[in-house]
């Protein structure tokens, strides 16, 4: 008869996987993901390094889920401002500005989730990332050009322009700007300026 798990060895098991997978997730946002081994994590876990690897086949697999949990929470964030009342204009500020906030306040992660070299299978995650913004800003673009308040457009090449320019944007004052979180003065609503421009809202 082959081997079940019971309900107890599954919730040990599902604990120590979120005990990795937070430990991973606090460890990106210190140090980045270069700064990352997982016997950092199995460490920082209080686990052996071979329960990592029970759990995960490679550090690529284990910061693959770190992410797609950490972009999901900004996503949300973003769609809920896009979601929320105003002009067009007023909701893509909100959207942008979200984004640009958040970021700085947790500088090393936002880094690790735009811009920092990784693993193939993390890049993955990242592209999955930047195409759930496009599709927010690409909805946002058609209800308003389907109601006159944007110029036609393709809203999925604009809502791609848009996202772009936010990541690129942030890749150096992300750098500049210290542990606080504080932005250089100006940033966020310079980019939400032109990004509100290059759409043609008024």
């Amino acid at each position: 008869m082959p081997y079940r798990r019971t309900a107890a060895v599954q919730e040990r098991l599902d604990a120590t996987r979120t005990a990795i997978v937070e430990a991973a997730h606090t460890l990106v946002a210190e140090r980045g993901y270069a700064g990352c081994s997982v016997a950092l994590v199995a460490a920082a876990a209080g686990v052996a390094t071979g329960t990592v690897y029970r759990h995960f086949p490679d550090k690529g697999a284990l910061f693959a889920e770190v992410f797609r949990a950490a972009t999901q929470r900004e996503v949300d964030a973003v769609a809920a401002a896009a979601a929320g009342p105003g002009t067009v204009a007023e909701r893509v500020e909100a959207c942008v500005t979200t984004f640009a906030r958040r970021a700085f306040r947790a500088p090393r992660l936002a880094w690790a989730l735009i811009a920092e070299p990784v693993d193939p299978q993390v890049e993955a995650e990242r592209l999955a990332y930047r195409a759930a913004y496009r599709d927010i800003f690409a909805r946002l673009v058609a209800d308003a050009v389907a109601a006159g308040e944007l110029p036609p457009q393709d809203p999925q090449v604009s809502a791609a322009g848009v996202v772009g320019a936010m990541a690129e944007a942030l890749v150096v004052p992300l750098h500049v700007g210290d542990d606080m979180g504080r932005a250089p003065v100006g940033t966020v609503p310079a980019l939400s300026a032109f990004v509100v421009r290059s759409l043609g809202a008024r």
